[in-house]
């Protein structure tokens, strides 16, 4: 008798292949519905920006091309868009829509592997005048393996300025001459 009862105790204490199946069904779905539940709080229709933060220089870059004539923070979109697209061979490091200042990161022209340049521009007024921007130009050439700052030629700045501001004009004809 003793026999008997021992199988039939070990049974029970183990648990049945259908009960195990149903508990495995249960969990998955709870762990399925936790995740689509996650999912729901970073939908498209957040407005909290946490999912899709803003960028926020092509919001306030985007009077470059048409309607304002100046960014929010006070600079010449203008001359911010002829800046930044005039810099663009370069990779750019920093832009400061409202405060009017664009760093670029260091940039070796392709022709010359010992040598490098890099700029920082100011767009320092609403108006489009030649004295709303101010370029300084960095240069550095390799010697013995080290970066040695050397001055660029002293003509580099006031043609990249030139560059910029004929640039700025065309963006403002383009726009129907609006100031």
């Amino acid at each position: 008798m003793l026999r008997r009862l021992m199988p039939s105790h070990a049974a029970a204490s183990r648990p049945q292949p259908a009960l195990l199946l149903k508990g495995m069904a249960t969990a998955t779905a709870l762990a399925g519905f936790s995740l689509l539940s996650a999912c729901s709080m970073f939908d498209s229709g957040n407005r909290s920006g946490l999912a899709a933060p803003s960028n926020h220089l092509l919001s306030e870059d985007r009077g470059a091309s048409g309607g304002e004539a100046s960014l929010k923070g006070g600079v010449n979109a203008y001359l911010w868009r002829a800046t930044l697209d005039t810099l663009s061979f370069m990779p750019v490091a920093t832009a400061d829509a409202e405060g009017g200042i664009i760093l670029t990161d260091w940039y070796t022209p392709p022709a010359t592997h010992d040598e490098r340049f890099k700029i920082t521009a100011f767009v320092l007024d609403r108006r489009l005048r030649s004295d709303a921007l101010r370029l300084s130009v960095f240069r550095q050439i390799k010697q013995d393996g080290t970066w040695v700052d050397t001055p660029p030629a002293p003509n580099t700045a006031s043609d990249i300025a030139t560059r910029i501001l004929s640039r700025a004009r065309k963006l403002r004809a383009d726009n129907g001459n609006q100031d």
